[in-house]
């Protein structure tokens, strides 16, 4: 649910965490985008960053320069100032991932799993399955039916949490349970309804089903991208992905780890929240691709 008044909640003594709502809702992440885009335009003296995520923001300030009591009264008139979802646009870039669905190496991965913790069935089986969808090839045609919403990031540096833009493209999946030791890095994977990019090889839980040669955590910063900050994504960025081979998969890869890969990047758009609800309007959201 959308909550009538947003909760204010102390995190630490730098920290205040802004709760609109309690579950994972576009309409309410619209809501923490726009106030942070309003709080760098605002320039409130005090306020240091922003970290919008699902349905609330983490404000982090400096104590010495603002007391809680007076954030919480300037993030209220910001958000007073906002009006409603529909009024907001915010800068989004488009980003086109090259993405191997059926790879071989998140396989390797739940092989792995599967003799070294417990069985389980082969991740994009599962989640054609239990999706209603008629199988692995349903599946694929789905998840990469529609543009992915970076909603935030975490809970490895860089790595985005995204939600589907075509409703008619929402697929939900239980995590792991235990988790993984492992991971590919540039795996790409579920857990909720949330969409999820695997930065390096690590632990995790999301079910996984894809690959993407794509860098999107760089501490070398080897290509202009990353020349600002060693994360890719912004909340607020798109991701399309856009199946391919493993020739062609390995292909780009061969390109990223020469250095010469072009990310293919729309960087000069909008997007309107209205223009997107009245889009939305328009579908039959039983359809399936």
């Amino acid at each position: 649910m959308i909550y009538d008044e947003p909760k204010f909640l102390p995190g630490g003594d730098r920290f205040i965490l802004i709760e609109f709502g309690n579950e994972m809702n576009l309409e309410l992440n619209f809501l923490a985008q726009g106030l942070a885009s309003a709080i760098v335009e605002d320039g409130t003296k005090g306020i240091v960053e922003t970290a919008p995520c699902f349905a609330s923001m983490l404000v982090h300030y400096e104590p010495d320069e603002i007391s809680f009591a007076d954030v919480q009264t300037e993030l209220t008139r910001l958000i007073g100032s906002l009006g409603p979802s529909e009024d907001i646009e915010l800068p989004s870039r488009l980003f086109y991932f090259p993405t191997m669905y059926l790879d071989p190496w998140t396989k390797e991965a739940i092989d792995d799993y599967c003799a070294k913790i417990t069985e389980k069935e082969y991740d994009p089986a599962f989640v054609a399955r239990i999706n209603g969808l008629d199988g692995v090839e349903q599946f694929v045609r789905v998840h990469s039916g529609t543009e992915y919403w970076v909603a935030s990031l975490g809970f490895w540096p860089g790595l985005p949490f995204m939600m589907p833009l075509d409703p008619r493209c929402m697929i939900t999946a239980p995590k792991y349970n235990p988790p993984r030791v492992w991971t590919p890095q540039g795996t790409i994977g579920m857990g909720g309804a949330s969409t999820a990019i695997y930065p390096v090889a690590t632990p995790g839980g999301y079910q996984i089903f894809a690959r993407t040669p794509v860098p999107i955590w760089d501490t070398e910063k080897s290509f202009p991208l990353f020349e600002d900050n060693i994360c890719l994504f912004r909340p607020g960025d798109r991701v399309k992905f856009v199946p391919v081979d493993q020739e062609e998969y390995e292909f780009c890869e061969a390109q990223v780890k020469d250095g010469t890969y072009v990310f293919n990047v729309v960087d000069y758009q909008k997007f309107s929240v209205r223009q997107y609800k009245d889009w939305l309007a328009t579908l039959n959201t039983d359809e399936r691709f």
